[in-house]
Formats: C-alpha cells, structure tokens, sequence
C-alpha cells in the first residue's frame, strides 16, 4: 500500500524562461519522507502537452541513472544530467544547450522505497512540476518582433526629440535669468 504523499517542490517555478542554448538547471527538492532509512527513486518526465508525457531519465532507488524513450540516444545522454544533492533531500536536473523542443512541462515524480518483509515496497509518492520557455535567438526575424521593433524605434526619436526642446527650454530659462541678472547689476551701478 502507497500512503502518505512525499512534499516534492521543484524550483524555479512555476515557470522559467530561458533563450535558445542556455543550460537549464532545475532542483527537484524532497521532504517528509516517511523513514529515514527509505530509499528514494527519482523520475523526470517531460510533457510537450498534458495529454504527452514522455519519461526522459531517472536515477534509481541505489543511485544509478537510466535514461528512456528517445533521451537514450548518445545526443540526449550528452545533454541531460542527474545529480544528488544534499543527502538525497535534493537532485539537481541539468538540460544543456536548450532548444525549441525542449520548451514544455518538467515534472519530478519521486517514490519513496522501503523493506518491507525482505521485499522492496513502495511506501509514499509526491509530483511537482515546472514550465521551461525557450525563447528563439530567431524571434528578432519574426515579424510581430519587427513591427514592435519600429514602434519602439519612433518613440525612442520622440524621446530623444523632447529631451532636445527641454534642454533648449532650460537653457533659454537660463540665458533670461542671466540677462535679467546683469541687467539688475548695470542699473544698480549707474543708480550709484
């Protein structure tokens, strides 16, 4: 029998942006495990949709990691990584050199393993998950990005523009001030 949930948190989430070839690294945080002396077995799965879950890899309850489905091709294997952190209280997922593809739902599912009559049993199960975006180095050929490009671009000139009458407007307030200034001070020397 499974019972009690494990508390799973993954960070940073729930959503987390990333540009095309940067190195994503999520934390799958596990706490309340039911026995200190549990084993715990470590899945990540990777959703492009809800409907479309796909294990990708997954470190076994003595510590090994094993990789699924299509991530078990040598390219794959290069870019995932799986690490234990913090006495088994933590693991840290590392997705190298992000692309398009990548961009979905991650979600850790942890089960917790215990002896149980010389038999492994599973004792306790928790889930949480993240959202990665992957925004394309190609998004500034797009042309919503463009016409957003322009737009900004006018009112770049209109600032520029204000900060040019301003500057005038200041320094005419200045020049007046001056010119009053000593006129005040020629009229004051010939009174005297």
């Amino acid at each position: 029998d499974v019972c009690e949930a494990l508390n799973v948190t993954v960070s940073p989430g729930p959503m987390v942006q990333y540009s095309e070839g940067d190195n994503a690294t999520l934390y799958c945080h596990i706490s309340q495990k039911r026995r200190t002396d549990n084993l715990l077995a470590v899945r990540w799965v990777f959703a492009a949709s809800p409907a479309q879950e796909h294990l990708m890899i997954k470190m076994t309850k003595f510590g090994s990691v094993q990789y699924y489905g299509n991530y078990t091709h040598h390219f794959h294997k290069q870019r995932l990584h799986l690490l234990k952190e913090k006495h088994g209280t933590m693991y840290k997922f590392l997705i190298l050199s992000l692309q398009q593809t990548d961009q979905g739902h991650y979600i850790c599912k942890v089960q917790e393993i215990g002896k149980h009559r010389n038999k492994w049993t599973a004792w306790s199960n928790g889930t949480a998950a993240t959202e990665i975006r992957v925004i394309s180095s190609k998004s500034s050929d797009h042309p919503t990005f463009k016409k957003n490009h322009e737009a900004w671009k006018f009112f770049e000139d209109l600032y520029v523009y204000a900060v040019f009458v301003c500057s005038i407007g200041i320094i005419s307030v200045l020049l007046f001030t001056l010119v009053i200034l000593c006129q005040s001070l020629l009229s004051k020397r010939r009174s005297t």
